[in-house]
């Protein structure tokens, strides 16, 4: 019994010590609390993030030349055309008609021609009777030139004739080309993916085509036209690989190749972007035109390489000039300055800075070494307990007093 009395005792002077011990040392005054992280090695990845959309590389919109009602459709959504093959045909009977004209007006001037000739010799023949005849003072004078007269302008009227003709002829092409206007043809191999007309339906072809039918050369290759912003604009260049996922497919990254990076500015509301073109196999023809890709282009990598956190970089103790502002961008070939933690102090060390993907930056050169634990921020805290002190922070936080 007394034995336990006297371990209670013990307890309590121990205990007493304890509280006494904070309060004087941490208790009253404020301290710092140092956030760090650990250098490390591995990876690092730039790229550029787009919003695009997903289209066919080659897309044809396909109108008509001629007005008219269509009277039959012949392919219809997805159907896969070739060249040439007829899709649809517009009501050809006004323009038949027109053919008809035509070479009922070319067979009358071919008439009028072989008319003509005839006359022409009939009159060639009368002009070389008359001069016969001029010799021996048969005939006048004037007779042999009214002859002669009377020969050339049927000569005259036998080209104009003949002039007439391959007018009428260029008029039976043009009604035979409008009348062949009227079949709709596809002028590629492809699928159709869209039709805009239906049976019964008059088309008006005007001073802008109308569109009827949207085929699509190749569905198996496939473009992502992605929209990147000025800022990012000079990281990407043709040749560099990029990823996507599409809404369908959230779990699956597509893989392409940027194919063109476009040289006209696309503005809306003052915000200016310009159109990568990432070109993308389709073989299983999973993407269809129109779906939302979100684009990853990867726009440099290094496999293993001594890295830091970016906020190391931002980190400055009181008193210190910040760090360069193009380092902290993660401009390559930057000197600044990280600060190293051991032993409870922090000491700065001079890096240079290589490639930076936001989050990591290569240390391409500087006293660093894997392990090491870099400084990325310091908590200040004062938080009074009943006496008027403070305590220190949550566990894991170290503690550094003034």
């Amino acid at each position: 019994m007394k034995f336990s009395k006297n371990r209670a005792w013990v307890l309590a002077i121990v205990a007493l010590i304890v509280v006494g011990a904070w309060y004087f040392y941490g208790g009253n005054s404020s301290g710092v609390r140092i956030v760090s992280a650990r250098v490390t090695e591995g990876p690092i990845v730039r790229s550029v993030t787009a919003t695009g959309t997903v289209n066919p590389v080659i897309t044809v919109q396909l109108g008509t030349y001629v007005s008219g009602p269509i009277i039959a459709i012949y392919k219809d959504y997805n159907a896969p055309v070739t060249k040439g093959q007829l899709i649809a045909k517009i009501d050809p009977s006004t323009y038949q008609v027109t053919v008809d004209i035509a070479r009922a007006t070319l067979a009358n001037s071919k008439a009028q021609l072989g008319k003509d000739e005839a006359d022409l010799d009939y009159k060639k023949l009368t002009y070389e009777r008359d001069s016969a005849l001029y010799k021996d003072d048969a005939v006048s004078k004037d007779a042999l030139d009214s002859a002669y007269s009377a020969w050339q302008m049927d000569v005259a009227q036998v080209k104009l004739d003949r002039a007439n003709i391959q007018q009428q002829t260029a008029n039976v092409k043009a009604a035979e080309v409008n009348l062949n206007y009227t079949n709709i043809v596809s002028p590629v191999d492809g699928t159709v993916v869209s039709r805009n007309v239906d049976v019964g339906q008059t088309v008006a072809a005007s001073f802008q085509t109308p569109t009827l039918f949207l085929i699509a050369k190749d569905l198996t290759k496939m473009q992502v036209d992605s929209n990147v912003s000025e800022s990012d604009i000079g990281y990407v260049k043709q040749g560099q690989k990029a990823t996507f996922r599409v809404d369908a497919f959230p779990d699956r990254d597509f893989e392409g190749v940027v194919a063109q990076v476009r040289q006209a500015p696309i503005t809306v509301q003052n915000v200016v972007t310009y159109d990568v073109v990432v070109s993308v196999e389709n073989p299983e023809l999973l993407l269809k035109p129109g779906m939302t890709a979100n684009v990853n282009v990867v726009t440099a990598s290094k496999g293993k390489v001594v890295r830091v956190p970016i906020d190391a970089l931002r980190f400055s103790p009181p008193g210190q000039p910040p760090a360069d502002s193009a380092a902290l961008d993660g401009a390559p070939g930057r000197q600044t300055r990280v600060w190293v933690l051991e032993n409870r102090k922090v000491t700065p060390v001079t890096i240079t800075t290589g490639l930076s993907d936001g989050t990591w930056v290569e240390v391409a050169d500087g006293d660093l070494d894997p392990g090491e634990r870099v400084v990325t921020d310091e908590i200040r805290t004062a938080t009074a307990h009943p006496s008027g002190g403070s305590h220190s922070g949550p566990p894991g936080m170290m503690h550094m007093p003034h």
